[in-house]
């Protein structure tokens, strides 16, 4: 596992705590907040995943 991928699903937690925290809050602010910081995580955990499968790839051959 690369940094990109754990620090993808750390963002992606914070995100979606945030994101639940603003609708309990009814703070629409907070929780479209949360919501782009969790798709933020996603693409950075995606992209670490893309970047181990091409190590991964280069190493078999």
């Amino acid at each position: 596992m690369n940094k990109d991928q754990v620090k993808g699903r750390v963002e992606e937690g914070k995100g979606k705590v945030k994101e639940v925290a603003g609708k309990i809050l009814d703070d629409k602010g907070m929780e479209i907040e949360g919501n782009i910081q969790k798709n933020i995580g996603k693409v950075q955990s995606g992209y670490g995943d893309l970047k181990e499968d091409i190590k991964d790839e280069l190493e078999d051959d």
